[in-house]
């Protein structure tokens, strides 16, 4: 990937470097913003107080062990699944060179709950480090299946062509998931929050079984950048400058991969983060990755976790799973998105 420094240098700014970093400073105070409503909001009242308290001096109360044992880990889980599957997003539309492309789109994260539903209803695996293994065969699947019907016929695997196959196979996929859960009464009770996609209620340990995939996938996303830019120009300048086009494509993947793999073996499947996010970076940031990737994994676990304190608040005192909410306000951007798709710059 060495020709990656000179491929970067014809994208086009949209903004100077110094403007982009500020940005990014605001980015991660957003975020914090975001874990704090996080900690702060949830179906029991706990005035701001006790929550200060929860941390500066434990006392064993209630209000304390919500605080620490229940929505911690649910913030930190978001914090995870949001940077997975903002990076996973910003890398497949930076490989496919599809505004369009993302995780649940593509039929990866689909791929990734069917082998876990599988998992779960033939052999009765049920911790989250079982489902880590069929959740990364089952992206893989789910990846290789949409490249491979869409790259039949004359045209090659087009974005539209992407776009349509890894729509109708994750309809099949989630279909079949949905089938087994409704089948199987036991597995339906143990995957009916899982299935929708969910931060909450989640196994003991879920955090430090997914968390050194994702750091993983977040550290190959993050040095295949500069290649991905000079992927952007196109696969003959690209290989003018020397970056090599098969280990490019091939560690994206496996990024891919490794982070919607971890995501869903611990959320289950939320669509519309890895499609919305890096898309409205790139209005900010331009079509840079060494940008577009950094600002992903910001701003993405900020909207899983806001999308988790709107889905505590919308049927107060009960809860809305973030894998609905995430639809509810992924649907009129991406419509958007599809209007301005003609302006898009690649």
């Amino acid at each position: 990937m060495s020709g990656g420094r000179d491929a970067a240098a014809p994208v086009r700014d949209r903004v100077g470097s110094p403007a982009r970093a500020a940005g990014l400073l605001v980015s991660l105070g957003l975020l914090a913003a975001a874990c704090v409503l996080s900690v702060a909001v949830g179906s029991a009242l706990i005035p701001p107080g006790e929550v200060l308290r929860a941390f500066t001096a434990p006392d064993g109360s209630i209000s304390q062990i919500t605080i620490t044992e229940v929505r911690v880990p649910r913030t930190l889980l978001g914090l995870l699944v949001g940077a997975a599957l903002g990076a996973a997003g910003a890398l497949m539309q930076a490989l496919t060179r599809n505004p369009l492309a993302d995780p649940g789109i593509l039929g990866v994260n689909a791929g990734a709950a069917l082998a876990v539903s599988l998992a779960v209803a033939i052999f009765g695996l049920v911790e989250v480090r079982d489902h880590l293994a069929w959740a990364f065969g089952g992206a893989l699947l789910g990846t290789v299946l949409v490249y491979a019907i869409a790259s039949r016929g004359r045209g090659g695997a087009t974005p539209v062509r992407l776009t349509l196959v890894g729509t109708a196979l994750s309809a099949v996929f989630i279909g079949l998931s949905q089938s087994l859960t409704l089948v199987d009464p036991t597995v339906f009770d143990r995957m009916r929050f899982w299935n929708v996609g969910s931060v909450t209620d989640r196994p003991a340990g879920t955090i430090g079984a997914v968390l050194p995939f994702v750091v993983a996938g977040l550290l190959l996303a993050l040095v295949s950048t500069r290649a991905l830019n000079a992927l952007a120009l196109g696969d003959e300048v690209a290989r003018s400058v020397g970056v090599p086009l098969r280990t490019t494509r091939a560690v994206g993947v496996l990024a891919v991969v490794l982070l919607c793999g971890s995501a869903t073996a611990a959320a289950g499947p939320i669509a519309f983060v890895g499609l919305m996010v890096p898309h409205a970076v790139r209005w900010l940031t331009g079509p840079d990755q060494r940008w577009v990737v950094p600002y992903a994994l910001v701003l993405a676990p900020a909207l899983v976790l806001l999308a988790d304190v709107v889905g505590r608040l919308m049927v107060w005192p009960a809860e809305v799973q973030v894998g609905v909410v995430t639809p509810l306000l992924g649907a009129p951007v991406l419509v958007a998105m599809v209007r301005r798709s003609s302006r898009s710059s690649w």
